[in-house]
């Protein structure tokens, strides 16, 4: 057939009709396209993502954190789903930073209210179970005329173990790991001389190591799970004996008795085993308190009164760290804003060199410059003839001192911000105020301040928030001190509330209170919340004036 014949048969519709392309209908993830890069990028993404989801799931398995492990389940069948589906595309966008926000934001904002609402602490670390094991291991004792065991001293990846030869057969423990038999281990006269795996520490090593001697001797090495059964310990690195807890464990009736002496400790609400005459085992387990710990911060002498002194300073302090630095780098900034000062650029320049240190660095310098030691303060010995000023012992001057330094830290910034905000202010408008004849100051308060305001007001706003929990300065400059002195609790005259919840959660030492802090924490952040939504609506009225 001709051209001329096909195209007369297609226009009278005679012959067969063209083929029609039909589009195929393809899940993404089988879809291969050119040399299949992005489809194998994909496989590979989702397979590193898959195997860290089921190693999370493991760990999660083995230390029992249900909750954790079925949000972590959850997501990962929400992301397969997602990216193995054609159906939801615009999911395959949102999961990721979805992901995010459940794992980094609402996890930690809902463990916290969880711990605020706990004993969780120094000595509530753990469950009921947990507490019984580390009781029975802490009350242990030497058996009477019970057997002993020749004893070796392994290691294993830096850890010390005890092997032992009990009936002719080899066994071998750690710490962590109950006493188990040691099949391929050398017995030689009755001693075990070598264990696969594992390194033998001769005894002259042990005896000419004070600290591994300590070590040694500190060693208590189950002999099974049940931590009833005690454990195998060591005097002199050689001979192992069996040491069982004084206190026994009745599980259905909720007592601990010391054999000993006979008395009796019962499992209360509290999460403590207490006798009847009130002693309490010094551990105990994590229970749920309610609102506890938001009202022992009130009641309980050790810091009811510090708190309300450290709320009303760290109120002053977010106060005149901000505004003072930010009136202080506004002057500044009119004042070399206005073209006839000359060498402007060098100023600014040399306005601004403190901001470019790292804050803590600048701290420490000034902890350092302010000392009353005549030997390293230079500011007393520079300023004041060398008289011997308490600036960061006195709870006065270290308070003024604090916002001093804080002023040197921050003005550079507000210099930079207010210099900006100057620069793009309309000059028509001051010209027009300046032709009605308004002076210098009825064009700054009328006209200059309300516009500088209404760019500056979310950043004062934000920097107050900052300040309120500027850790690192108080931190750095005086740790919180000089010390409060009619308190037990480790709080000082220059603490802020965020330093004083790192202060009850124990991470600088002593005795940790969790629960408490989260309550604390979760105080702070509605505070700061409430002052920022108040703040951002007084803002709005300015608006009104651009």
């Amino acid at each position: 057939m001709s051209t001329e014949q096909s195209t007369t048969a297609v226009a009278t519709g005679d012959g067969a009709p063209p083929p029609t392309r039909q589009r195929v209908r393809e899940s993404h993830a089988r879809g291969w396209s050119g040399h299949g890069a992005g489809f194998l990028a994909k496989l590979a993404i989702m397979a590193l993502v898959n195997a860290l989801g089921v190693l999370a799931l493991w760990s999660a398995y083995l230390n029992g954190s249900w909750v954790i492990f079925g949000v972590l389940l959850a997501l990962l069948v929400v992301a397969d789903w997602v990216y193995f589906s054609k159906r939801p595309v615009p999911l395959k966008y949102l999961l990721p930073g979805l992901a995010f926000l459940v794992v980094f934001q609402l996890f930690t904002i809902g463990y916290t209210g969880y711990v605020a609402l706990t004993n969780y602490g120094t000595g509530h670390n753990g469950s009921q179970q947990q507490a019984v094991d580390a009781l029975l291991s802490q009350n242990e004792k030497k058996v009477p005329d019970s057997a002993t065991y020749p004893l070796t001293i392994v290691e294993q990846d830096g850890e010390l173990g005890f092997a032992i030869v009990e009936d002719g057969t080899a066994m071998v423990g750690t710490a962590d790991d109950p006493l188990s038999e040691a099949g391929d281990a050398t017995i030689t006269d009755g001693r075990v001389t070598g264990v696969p795996g594992w390194e033998v520490v001769p005894k002259n090593d042990v005896l000419s190591d004070p600290a591994l001697a300590d070590e040694v001797l500190a060693l208590r090495v189950p002999i099974s799970d049940d931590a009833a059964d005690g454990s195998i310990r060591t005097g002199d690195a050689t001979i192992g004996s069996v040491y069982r807890s004084v206190l026994e464990y009745d599980g259905s009736a909720g007592t601990l008795t010391n054999t000993d002496t006979g008395v009796v400790y019962h499992a209360t609400d509290e999460g403590q085993f207490v006798a009847d005459d009130g002693t309490a085992l010094p551990v105990g387990w994590r229970v749920f308190v309610g609102f506890e710990n938001f009202t022992k911060a009130f009641t309980d002498d050790t810091y009811s009164g510090p708190l309300l002194r450290i709320t009303v300073w760290t109120f002053v302090f977010a106060f005149f760290s901000v505004f003072v630095s930010f009136f202080v780098g506004l002057l500044l900034a009119l004042v070399y804003n206005d073209p006839r000062v000359r060498g402007r650029k060098v100023l600014r320049t040399l306005f601004i060199l403190p901001y470019a240190f790292p804050a803590f660095l600048s701290a420490l310098l000034w902890k350092g410059m302010l000392s009353a030691n005549p030997d390293y303060g230079i500011v007393n010995k520079l300023f004041f003839f060398g008289a011997r000023i308490e600036w960061l012992d006195d709870p006065t001057l270290a308070k003024v001192s604090l916002i001093l330094v804080n002023l040197w830290l921050s003005y550079p910034y507000w210099f930079l911000v207010c210099t900006g905000a100057l620069q793009s202010l309309p000059d028509d408008v001051q010209e027009a105020a300046r032709i009605d004849g308004a002076g210098v100051w009825r064009k700054f308060r009328s006209i200059t301040m309300p516009l500088l305001l209404v760019s500056t007001a979310p950043l004062l706003i934000a920097s107050f928030a900052f300040n309120f929990n500027n850790f690192t300065l108080i931190y750095m400059l005086t740790g919180g001190g000089p010390r409060f002195t009619d308190t037990s609790a480790t709080l000082g005259h220059t603490d802020i509330l965020i330093s004083m919840v790192y202060q009850i959660s124990g991470v600088a030492g002593g005795r940790a209170d969790y629960g408490l802090a989260a309550a604390l924490s979760i105080v702070i952040f509605v505070i700061i919340g409430v002052i920022s939504a108040l703040m951002f609506r007084r803002t709005r009225q300015l608006e009104e004036v651009s």
